[in-house]
């Protein structure tokens, strides 16, 4: 007598290994990523906001479209906080479509026939620049909590760094949303004389208290895990999973809107006409949030989520200046485009009116646009019309100022 075998029972064990084939290739990217490699040695280390310097630093970067002979038409694409260097391609790993594909790539506002674009992996990332799950040369294990904690100021730093390796003395444009905002502001105030434009979109000078109690929770939820082990889960062969996916879970409503959530899901239930009277997904939108859960682990080290809020929350890019934000762009010569969204409650519009007010004071050459969205702070990264339409306009405004010449066809 033959037993009866469900037909989907063997889905479970592919599941087990699609999902340990994942984290196979995200463990390789830390050391040996899918993308071009700058490595500085003790001979160029880079001294961090800690206090410390790193003598062994590796920047996993990405480009698209050609340098030109003048070396004038680079532009620095900086990423949010779960992002990489893998902007506007195939991402190595989950094998779905960059990030910023929206606004990267040929005929898009960020032209890659045009222009040259460069996308660095954060420092404290794990796709190929020095971070925590990176292998530490004194040791050869992991990194982990020995890794120094990082700035935004350092990572735009370790970029400066990257772009002196590539021979790019100024760039046309840096453009970035959410931590990528706070780097473009970085870079304004940092190294003014090396940014033509810059186009911060929905970011802000600080983060706010809130925003960085969001961050804590996340990070307690990761410290709490069993598997976390004082953050040296990788040496003993496990991974806070369910730590760091309730991390993502909490995030991720923070990246969307009441309005996008109500018409993405309501209150409709998941695959079933009542509810099951106990704690399983009920509803559509806990069914959401527990795959991104999911998904989210298998491709970011749980102490790079650790390091990368970290950043985020120290950043106050007017402390540096006696607490006067006009102070940090006091005489740029930077051409600015800020843009909000009226849903994004992460970063709402307040936040880039105080660096618009901050820009006026200081004589800068700015504009702001607020956008009508129902999207929220993830707007940045989706389809916005109006969005790509200004940066459309602002880029090439800004790449005639500086003497590229007109997009073919203009």
């Amino acid at each position: 007598m033959t037993s009866f075998v469900p037909p989907d029972a063997s889905a479970p064990k592919a599941d087990a290994e699609a999902e340990d084939a994942v984290e196979t290739r995200a463990r390789q990217e830390a050391d040996d990523p899918h993308s071009p490699v700058a490595r500085f040695g003790p001979s160029q280390p880079l001294r961090l906001d800690a206090g410390v310097l790193l003598p062994h630093l590796q920047i996993g970067y990405q480009t698209y479209g050609e340098l030109n002979a003048a070396r004038t038409n680079a532009v620095l694409v900086c990423h949010a906080l779960t992002g990489d260097q893998h902007a506007a391609n195939l991402n190595p790993v989950t094998g779905k479509p960059g990030w910023w594909e929206t606004l990267v790539g040929p005929g898009k506002p960020i032209d890659t026939e045009r222009f040259h674009v460069i996308c660095a992996n954060v420092l404290g990332g794990c796709m190929g620049t020095t971070g925590p799950s990176s292998t530490n040369p004194a040791t050869g294990r992991p990194y982990g909590l020995d890794m120094p904690l990082v700035t935004i100021r350092d990572m735009v730093n370790a970029q400066a760094m990257l772009l002196d390796h590539l021979g790019i003395d100024k760039l046309l444009c840096v453009a970035g949303g959410s931590m990528g905002g706070m780097q473009v502001l970085q870079w304004a105030a940092s190294y003014p004389e090396r940014v033509f434009s810059a186009l911060p979109i929905a970011t802000a000078a600080r983060h706010s208290a809130q925003n960085i109690a969001f961050h804590e929770v996340g990070r307690q939820a990761v410290m709490a895990d069993p598997d976390w082990r004082g953050g040296r889960y990788l040496a003993e062969g496990v991974m806070p999973y369910r730590g760091l996916a309730v991390a993502r879970m909490a995030a991720h409503i923070t990246y969307m809107s009441d309005q996008a959530l109500h018409r993405k899901f309501g209150r409709r239930l998941q695959d079933r006409a009542t509810p099951t009277f106990g704690f399983d997904a009920d509803f559509q939108v806990e069914s959401y949030l527990r795959h991104q859960g999911e998904a989210f682990v298998q491709r970011f080290d749980a102490n790079s989520y650790l390091y990368v809020t970290r950043a985020m929350d120290y950043f106050d890019l007017a402390a540096d200046y006696d607490g006067v934000l006009a102070h940090a762009f006091k005489g740029s010569k930077t051409r600015f485009c800020l843009v909000s969204f009226t849903s994004d409650w992460l970063f709402p519009t307040e936040d880039s009116r105080t660096i618009v007010h901050a820009l006026n004071a200081s004589g800068a050459n700015v504009s702001f646009a607020e956008i009508e969205s129902d999207k929220g702070h993830d707007a940045f990264l989706l389809e916005e019309p109006e969005l790509f339409a200004i940066a459309h306009g602002f880029l090439d405004s800004a790449a005639r100022a500086f003497g590229l010449p007109p997009a073919r066809g203009r």
